[in-house]
């Protein structure tokens, strides 16, 4: 089981749920700070004590430890994000701030010191809160032109620096997520079809006008777009159950198709006209998008679906949607697990886009326990996190063995965060065990787990070690 020479192995974070300092440094607030429950409850009117992102795990002020962790761990990438509320506290501002820039300035220079390269997503789900309360967010129009301020600016600051970006994180996750999402302040009952597929389109042509941007700036820089990757299986061979597929298959791909072929599909063209859903977009526009396609494909892939006429609707509906699989295992959190679906996932995009994937956020969210580890220290004794991720970088390997061109891997949450739907420090992801709890006690402290050296010898023998 050896990777390509090359393979970008490495972990995951979004600067949201592991920074926190959220007033420090002339950082302005984001949407994240009044979400203090995730996507379970509406935005508070400010931020409030049990907001968990509010200190994270204090990453601003660890980060040097923690890089130094994923050095040792061997990672060759690191995935984080850039907080658009500290670059620009508002979002509409006329100057960015320099203490925000300084910074990542100083983030990056730590991934490099030890050969880790970074991929930075530009938007994952930051956006600035004056923006969802002053323009309602993704479905104003004016925010293009903010994030093309936004976008030239971390450019020009960052080329050299940063070779990998994305543009926007699950961009397909407005659909059923607009605040989170498309820092969209309007309940999602409230809005239009056309209201989310105008803040779709907004977004569509940020992210080519970010790619036009990158390209010009930063001619070896590569852009890829990132989708929340959802297989989705009929519940039986029925003809009704299949076309349920396709169809679902449809709003996922769309987001792709837009960025990939840079046109809208015909069949969206026929859910708009069906639906009475009108979307204003220019002849620039389109052209915009024609011309400035990405370099690549990126997704997150935790679980699978299905789709049917009968079925029990997901426990993981909020952010996903679709029925139950009853052949598949659940996490603590009701998501199916099924590392085949990453396999089918990868050559069902490579067929559809011809372009290189990277998969850029995979875990299990679990309830982990510290355990004294015999040598005075302590740890997690997390075997179900090294069977889940073993079990699927196989299916990995196996479509690479299939043709597929994978970039790289990189695991979420490789430190223990906040998690973005629940809001919780209880559903851990992570190599590296954070002493935080769901009240916010704790000392913040760091154990590496067992999972930790598993993934160590993986990366150091580029796979190899999944055969042992």
């Amino acid at each position: 089981m050896k990777f390509p020479e090359g393979f970008l192995w490495g972990g995951a974070v979004a600067a949201n749920q592991c920074e926190g300092a959220y007033n420090e440094d002339g950082k302005g607030l984001d949407i994240q700070d009044v979400m203090p429950k995730g996507v379970l409850t509406g935005p508070t009117k400010e931020p409030t004590p049990d907001n968990l992102k509010l200190t994270g795990i204090d990453f601003y002020h660890r980060y040097k430890e923690d890089i130094k962790l994923f050095a040792e761990m061997g990672f060759k990438v690191f995935r984080t994000s850039i907080a658009w509320s500290r670059i620009f506290p508002n979002g509409d501002d006329a100057e960015p701030n320099e203490k925000g820039l300084q910074f990542y300035d100083d983030l990056f220079a730590e991934c490099h010191k030890y050969g880790i390269e970074p991929l930075v997503t530009i938007s994952h789900y930051e956006t600035p809160l004056h923006l969802a309360e002053q323009y309602n967010g993704w479905v104003n129009h004016d925010l293009i032109g903010f994030y093309e301020r936004y976008v030239r600016t971390i450019f020009n600051r960052y080329k050299g620096k940063v070779k990998y970006w994305l543009t926007f994180n699950e961009i397909n996750s407005v659909l059923r997520q607009p605040l989170l999402s498309g820092g969209i302040l309007t309940p999602r009952e409230e809005l239009s079809l056309s209201d989310l597929y105008q803040a779709c389109h907004h977004e569509f042509v940020a992210s080519a006008l970010a790619t036009k941007l990158a390209h010009e700036i930063m001619p070896d820089a590569k852009v890829g777009r990132m989708i929340l990757a959802l297989p989705i299986y009929p519940l039986t061979p029925a003809p009704d159950d299949v076309l349920a597929v396709m169809e679902a298959n449809h709003f996922n791909d769309f987001f792709g198709d837009m960025h990939v072929r840079g046109r809208y599909p015909g069949y969206m063209k026929r859910y708009f006209r069906e639906q009475g859903i009108t979307v204003n977009m220019t002849a620039e526009e389109e052209k915009l998008l024609a011309e400035n396609t990405v370099d690549f494909v990126s997704f997150s892939y935790y679980s699978s679906l299905c789709e049917g006429r009968k079925g029990k609707e997901s426990e993981s509906a909020n952010l996903m949607g679709g029925k139950d699989n009853p052949y598949l295992k659940k996490s603590e959190w009701g998501w199916t697990i099924d590392p085949q679906g990453l396999r089918y996932v990868l050559n069902r995009y490579y067929d559809r886009w011809q372009k290189p994937l990277f998969i850029v956020e995979n875990g299990l969210g679990a309830k982990d326990v510290l355990v004294d580890d015999g040598k005075g220290g302590k740890t997690v004794e997390d075997d179900y996190r090294i069977e889940f991720l073993h079990d699927h970088l196989v299916q990995l390997g196996e479509a690479i063995k299939d043709g597929v061109p994978v970039m790289g891997y990189t695991t979420w949450g490789c430190i223990d965060l906040v998690s973005a739907s629940t809001a919780q420090m209880s559903k851990r992801y992570g190599f590296i065990y954070v002493d935080r709890n769901d009240d916010g006690t704790g000392s913040l402290a760091r154990y590496p787990k067992k999972s930790f050296y598993w993934y160590q010898k993986v990366i150091a023998s580029n796979g190899a070690a999944l055969d042992e």
